[in-house]
């Protein structure tokens, strides 16, 4: 299995997240913060305040992974 097939742009939050957001969570501070429409088939990636673990956010057209 190829997670990532032909990704067409990464995105880097700037800012720290709080990791106990989930994918809807995560979706909703794609849409609404970076004002980027989560359903592009962009890799959006968030940092913890620590700067020591990340998430990746990633749809798929079949639904997210995380």
């Amino acid at each position: 299995m190829k997670m990532f097939v032909d990704v067409p742009t990464v995105y880097l939050c700037a800012d720290d997240v709080d990791f106990r957001k989930s994918i809807n969570g995560l979706a909703a501070l794609v849409e609404a913060e970076l004002e980027l429409p989560v359903l592009s088939g962009a890799l959006f990636v968030f940092c913890n305040k620590g700067r020591d673990k990340l998430k990746l956010l990633y749809w798929d057209n079949t639904g997210f992974a995380l």
